[in-house]
């Protein structure tokens, strides 16, 4: 090929100080060196080139920077060329015996989104250091090519040249940095506004929207003078006092100090093993982890940790649970002396209060368990335990990261589904967000506690509780491992877990959080859940049958007994009942579920929770709590469950709820996050034929055992 056809390919060489760069560059023969000044400064600028195959290479040799800062000359020079001058690639050098410090360089370089190749130098000192790196691993996790190189021995020039050519050639791939889920979404709203406005740059929205998070003065200044500026203000107020509030401090290069440490942690921790283990734990981190993430010994912390939250869950939330049932006991008989005997106020007292009551009666256990998922969150525990279990859920086609959006699926599905966004593989996000639901959300937890506390003793009612929790856990990765055989098929793709520092619980932060998703359960209550009591209080109580009540009320006037007046009564609610238009959706629907040893009344609770997991507390109240039981509210309906449901078709039940799809709002943010309304109705496929299995096999096999 003629010189006229010679392709050129501008580099810049990037790499912390004393990192090999310059002898990784005399290494490659025949170079042509011109040395100069970059423009305006005294720093030194040294530019090769050379030919390779068919291609001319030039090569700028930049100053070596820790960050891309302008603390020194040198940063800022080095910053200003990557940010402002043109060039095709990327070449940073990394020291292979010191990966974790030079990858928060990598970071950075990582946001500009340019073409980029790694080059993981001495490695023959690493290799000798018993430092053993998976560059290929490394690869997949960054989304960049990462070569294993030596300037001393020439180990990989070749390979490192012949990458570069791939590189230059090859469209650009974005890059797989991913920040924590607070600046994640953060990100998400500014880049949304962006594009709601349509604004033109030459600068991808996710880079601009890294930049004026990070305080970036010249962004901040090319914005200011232009229209968009009005909406962007009050929304970056918003992003950083949520930032703040989640890193406790206003330190903004501190908060991203800490990104890059986490990232850098978090890819050296999956690609790096180190054989003589007496050099790691230098830090308070490490040995902490050196505990908490031991390969034998930190799956049953884990597991304790659990175990312990869910024990205190029902232990600690009983005890408020009987000045909540009397409050609203006496605000029902309040409420029946000042309305009368009259359909107002079985419809305020019967529906509205009850179903409220029912729910808000489970408010003490909700809040304990969103504290305890806080406190492990805002310690730094929880990444570690994603990483604990990668290598375990790998065996289940899913990633360590999964668990992120999975724990929280503990807590709100909600949440969990918005979670799953950090795993940018599309197929690992679906498999994530089918198996969201097998986790037990909050919402679950007050049927599983009415169930627990009619059938087990206070005792057992806690362990009970946890393998409630622990069995759907379970029985989700299961599904995954079906759903990635038959449905999901795909190359396992690594991503980088980060690996923040431990931090103090801060009491800010927690109260933040819990009482957020505390105020976001009663809204419901006070709001979608109300409404959906007084809509099932009408199902329940109409249409009316005047005849049969005039029949009925003659017998008991004649009635010789207070106890046959008693029988009499209850054959009246039981009839209405069965023929109230409530009644007869179940009765209709019963067929689907008798196998499984459910009632009417119990098919109705399950088809009235596809609104809102918290109405079948309430409905089994209205359908078992009826007249002056509901008196005796939350103890009056335990006594109701354990005589009127036997105890192999309580234990189908509770496995049916633990499976079958999720609420409304949570089944309206799946379907957002999936992709499409197809996937909703794969999912209550999925979920009802799971849930239904499970279920008539607990109820067979119980029946047989009991």
């Amino acid at each position: 090929m003629s010189k006229n056809n010679t392709k050129k390919i501008k580099i810049a060489l990037v790499g912390q100080p004393n990192v090999g760069k310059s002898m990784l560059i005399n290494s490659i023969s025949n170079s042509r060196l011109k040395v100069g000044n970059f423009s305006g400064v005294t720093v030194e600028k040294t530019q090769i080139e050379f030919e390779y195959k068919d291609y001319l290479f030039e090569i700028t040799d930049l100053p070596g920077s820790y960050s891309l800062s302008d603390y020194t000359i040198e940063e800022k020079v080095t910053k200003n060329y990557l940010e402002k001058d043109e060039y095709d690639i990327i070449l940073n050098v990394l020291d292979s015996t010191n990966l974790e410090r030079n990858l928060y360089l990598t970071s950075e370089l990582l946001v500009l989104d340019k073409k980029m190749v790694l080059a993981l130098n001495m490695s023959d000192e690493a290799k000798n250091e018993g430092i053993l790196i998976n560059e290929v691993q490394l690869s997949k996790i960054i989304g960049k090519p990462c070569i294993k190189t030596s300037a001393k021995t020439k180990l990989g020039l070749d390979k490192l040249l012949k990458s570069i050519v791939d590189k230059y050639e090859s469209s650009k791939v974005e890059s797989k940095l991913i920040f924590s889920d607070v600046i994640e979404e953060e990100i998400s709203n500014i880049k949304a506004l962006l594009s709601e406005k349509r604004y033109r740059s030459n600068t991808h929205y996710r880079e601009i929207a890294i930049k004026l998070l990070k305080e970036d003065k010249e962004t901040f200044l090319k914005f200011h003078d232009e229209p968009i500026w009005i909406e962007l203000q009050p929304l970056l107020s918003e992003a950083f006092e949520h930032i703040y509030l989640h890193y406790g401090t206003k330190d903004i290069n501190e908060i991203f100090e800490d990104e890059r440490f986490a990232f850098a942690k978090g890819a050296v921790r999956e690609t790096v093993k180190i054989e003589n283990e007496e050099k790691q734990n230098h830090t308070i981190t490490d040995k902490i982890d050196s505990i908490l993430i031991h390969k034998f010994f930190g799956l049953p912390i884990f597991l304790f940790l659990m175990w312990g939250l869910f024990q205190l869950t029902f232990e600690l939330g009983s005890i408020p649970m009987d000045l909540i049932d009397a409050f609203f006991a006496s605000l029902i008989d309040e409420t029946k002396n000042i309305l009368g005997d009259t359909q107002l106020a079985s419809v305020i007292g019967d529906g509205a209060i009850a179903g409220v009551g029912a729910v808000v009666l489970f408010l003490p256990n909700i809040v304990i368990l969103f504290l305890g998922i806080a406190l492990l969150e805002t310690t730094g525990y929880m990444s570690r335990v994603a990483f604990l279990l990668d290598g375990f859920f790998h065996k289940f086609g899913l990633h360590g990261k999964s668990f992120i959006p999975l724990v929280t699926g503990f807590g709100c599905s909600v949440p969990a589904y918005m979670a799953a966004r950090t795993l940018k593989n599309p197929r690992d996000r679906l498999l994530t967000l089918f198996i969201i639901g097998f986790m037990s959300c909050g919402a679950r937890l007050p049927i599983y506690v009415l169930f627990t506390g009619a059938f087990f003793s206070e005792k057992n009612a806690g362990n009970v509780l946890f393998l409630i929790y622990i069995s759907g856990a379970l029985l989700g990765l299961v599904a995954a491992k079906v759903l990635k055989m038959l449905v999901f098929k795909s190359e396992d793709e690594p991503f980088v877990m980060e690996m923040p520092k431990y931090r103090m619980p801060s009491f800010k932060l927690i109260w933040h959080t819990v009482s957020n998703q505390a105020l976001m359960y009663l809204k419901k209550a006070g709001t979608y859940i109300l409404a959906a009591s007084i809509l099932i209080w009408f199902a329940s109580n109409y249409p009316k049958y005047p005849e049969y009540e005039e029949m009925m009320n003659q017998k008991i006037e004649l009635a010789a007994s207070q106890e046959e007046v008693y029988q009499l009564q209850n054959l009246m609610t039981q009839y209405n009942l069965e023929n109230s238009y409530l009644g007869k959706v179940g009765k209709f629907s019963e067929p689907l579920f008798s196998p499984l040893g459910f009632d009417w009344k119990m098919t109705v609770a399950l088809e009235t929770g596809l609104a809102a997991k918290e109405i079948v507390v309430s409905t089994l109240g209205i359908l078992y709590g009826l007249g002056e039981d509901l008196d005796e509210n939350n103890q009056g309906l335990i006594e109701k469950i354990k005589s009127n449901i036997p105890f192999a078709s309580a234990l189908a039940f509770i496995v049916f709820v633990m499976i079958y799809l999720p609420c409304l709002a949570a089944s309206m943010v799946f379907t957002k996050e999936a992709g499409g309304w197809k996937y909703l109705v794969y999912l209550f496929i999925f979920t009802t034929a799971t849930a239904w299995v499970f279920s008539f096999f607990t109820y067979t096999v119980t029946k047989l055992l009991v």
